[in-house]
This record gives C-alpha cells, sequence and structure tokens, in this order.
C-alpha cells in the first residue's frame, strides 16, 4: 500500500501533468488553424466584390417576368456591372405567345446593364414543344430576346437531328435559323 505522504504530491503532478497536456494541444491546433484562415479580403480575386451562394435573377417586363435564372454560385463585380455565374438554369416563362424554354449551363456571365446572359459549357435549351438545343457556348440578348451562338449546334425535334455551325433562336417567335454547315437527317420511329 502506497503511504498518503506520497498520494497527494502524487495526484498534485497528474493534474498538473493532464492541465499541461490540454493546454499545449489546444494552443498547438489553435495556431494550425488560425494560420490557414485568410481575412475576407483575400479569398476573393482582385475583380471581385461580392460572392453569393444559390443567387436567383429576374427580368421583369410589364409587370410580368419574362425569365428567371438561378446560380449555384455568383461571383459580382459592381464596378463592370457583370456577375460571374456557376451552374446555371435559366428559366423562360410561359405566356400567350410562347411556350416555357428552359437553358442549363456550367457558367457563365450576366450583364443588367447590355441585358445579356452568356451561357459557357454544356449549354442544353429545351423548348416546351420538345425542341432541344446542345452547344459549348450561346449568348441570350435581352434587346432582342434571341439566343446566338458561332459554335457548333446539335438540335433534336421530334423526328429531325440537325447538327450546324452558329444558330441564333427567337425565344418570342420560337423559330431557329442556323447558320452553316447544317446536316440534317429524318429519323423514323
Amino acid at each position: 500500500m502506497v503511504s498518503p505522504v506520497y498520494i497527494r504530491p502524487l495526484l498534485a503532478l497528474l493534474v498538473i501533468v493532464a492541465i499541461t497536456g490540454i493546454a499545449t494541444f489546444v494552443l498547438r491546433d489553435g495556431s494550425r488553424d488560425s494560420s490557414t484562415v485568410r481575412p475576407a479580403s483575400q479569398q476573393l480575386p482582385e475583380n471581385i466584390d461580392v460572392t453569393l451562394k444559390k443567387a436567383r435573377f429576374s427580368e421583369i417586363q410589364d409587370g410580368q417576368v419574362v425569365w428567371e435564372l438561378a446560380a449555384e454560385r455568383v461571383d459580382y463585380d459592381k464596378v463592370g456591372d457583370t456577375a460571374y455565374l456557376t451552374d446555371i438554369l435559366m428559366e423562360f416563362h410561359r405566356n400567350r405567345s410562347q411556350g416555357k424554354i428552359t437553358a442549363s449551363a456550367d457558367s457563365g456571365e450576366y450583364s443588367s446593364t447590355a441585358k445579356t446572359v452568356r451561357l459557357h459549357g454544356h449549354v442544353h435549351v429545351v423548348t416546351e414543344e420538345g425542341a432541344s438545343f446542345n452547344t459549348s457556348s450561346i449568348v441570350y440578348s435581352g434587346a432582342t430576346a434571341q439566343f446566338l451562338t458561332a459554335d457548333p449546334v446539335t438540335f433534336r425535334q421530334k423526328k429531325i437531328n440537325l447538327t450546324a455551325v452558329g444558330m441564333e433562336y427567337g425565344v418570342k417567335s420560337q423559330k431557329a435559323r442556323f447558320f452553316s454547315s447544317v446536316d440534317a437527317s429524318i429519323v423514323s420511329r
């Protein structure tokens, strides 16, 4: 049996060792975390003023919503009035003269002053009537209510498959015009 004279100093020594170990662990991990955290001003590129997650934009004309755009991430540049978008879904609402149109893309830019939306990467446009377009990039102009691309396009609607280089698509008229290297085929089903 251990003498009571030795128990108190042994307990005091164990408490001091435990406190020293905990303090060392906290100080060491705390200093490591603070070295990896950067101030907010250093996390954004120089030309970006604000970064948002799950943002929505819309255009309203004559009290009616023309389109809505949702993006998973938006980097906004106030000076240049440009929003840089990631993982985009853009929907044109149905009205008396047109059916619903949906466009999706990996990334893009939105300029509210120029009223343009540029879509890049796996651009996919689908109309309510069943037409679909695939291209690598396309620009929507709010001034003309048209999509425009100079890139190769794949178009499909019902039994028609078409490839071309360059296209313009009127949102209000829902008519497409293809520019060059047009190759179309009718698929029998």
